[in-house]
């Protein structure tokens, strides 16, 4: 039972995968929070950018 537990104990298989998903988590995590700091930023750029098209089919 000691030789078990100390197999369990020392056995890593697995381990990177979840290293691997709290990567990933934190990656998403950090960039869902600068695309919510710049929501408000982009909002205004798009609406510039579709005014000046709008005014340039006026225009023709």
């Amino acid at each position: 039972m000691k030789t078990q537990l100390q197999q369990f104990w020392n056995d890593e298989d697995g381990a990177t995968a979840i290293e691997y998903g709290l990567i990933a988590g934190l990656i998403a995590v950090a960039i869902i929070g600068v695309l919510t700091a710049l929501g408000t930023s982009l909002d205004g750029l798009f609406q510039k950018v579709s005014d000046a098209v709008s005014g340039a089919e006026s225009i023709t």
